[in-house]
């Protein structure tokens, strides 16, 4: 009976109806599937219909399946160019151009929508199927600095890892949003590929960080505590195309985080040795 009140919210609740506007951005990412029209589609709200008894394994295996198809907003599949720059141990300034999906992983149609948390072994699925990878510390970091959307985080304290808070906070962040467009940044705790898995006491981490207030701040330390099949309705996939741009040349991210030299381009840690999940 815990679960009754929520159950009653995912059921009597639907997804905002938003416009989207067709936004001028790079061209989505190989890999895919055919999606059929908006009417062939899954909505989010059918998908955390259909998820809300399952546990994280089978709901893993929905999501990934139905994005991979191609269940997924138009908008989402318009990424955003970040542009940063560093100076090398040898004093010289490099400039690189990556891009981002401009929220987080989500199913669904244009009208009906849901972003859904995942563990980072799924994530790690459909990044590759994409072409794509997972930030960095030091790229959420900038993906925040450069969003057009910024919302104050909504923490949540009961069921968090349930399906059903899940798609309550995904409702809540749309209420916060009121149909604003642009890359969104500040509502979730991103999953992120990170040293601190790799050199962590115990096996089988995910490393997550971010959730930033307002005035900047993350809200979430870099942190590897958790085991990696949980995940919460915190936790957001942020997709990134793997091949960058480098002073004006491109190049596959795992090349840059393994150039001593270019490697703080992309994260902020010494010697970046885990790269994916």
């Amino acid at each position: 009976m815990r679960y009754l009140p929520l159950i009653f919210l995912l059921f009597s609740c639907t997804s905002s109806k938003l416009a989207m506007k067709q936004w001028s951005s790079p061209p989505e990412p190989a890999g895919w599937g055919g999606a059929g029209s908006a009417q062939t589609r899954t909505t989010g709200s059918a998908f955390y219909q259909q998820a809300i008894s399952y546990n994280w394994q089978q709901r893993d295996s929905l999501a990934t399946a139905l994005f991979l198809q191609g269940d997924v907003p138009d908008f989402y599949k318009r990424f955003v160019s970040i542009k940063s720059s560093f100076t090398d141990s040898l004093k010289q300034v490099h400039r690189i151009e990556y891009e981002v999906a401009p929220d987080y992983l989500s199913i669904g149609t244009n009208e009906d929508w849901a972003r859904v948390p995942l563990t980072p072994m799924a994530a790690q699925v459909i990044a590759d199927s994409l072409h794509c990878f997972l930030p960095t510390r030091k790229m959420v970091n900038e993906i925040y600095v450069q969003s057009k959307v910024k919302l104050a985080p909504v923490p949540m304290y009961a069921f968090r890892d349930s399906t059903v808070t899940m798609w309550q906070h995904h409702l809540i962040i749309e209420g916060q949003r009121q149909g604003r467009k642009g890359l969104i940044a500040g509502i979730k705790k991103d999953v992120v590929i990170s040293n601190v898995v790799s050199q962590h006491a115990k096996s089988n981490r995910v490393a997550i960080y971010g959730w930033h207030l307002l005035n900047g701040k993350a809200i979430q330390p870099l942190y590897a505590g958790h085991v990696n099949w949980y995940v919460d309705y915190s936790h957001g996939i942020r997709l990134i195309k793997r091949t960058v741009k480098v002073d004006e040349k491109k190049m596959d991210y795992k090349d840059v985080l393994r150039n001593p030299l270019l490697s703080g381009l992309l994260t902020d840690e010494a010697e970046p040795i885990f790269l994916s999940y």
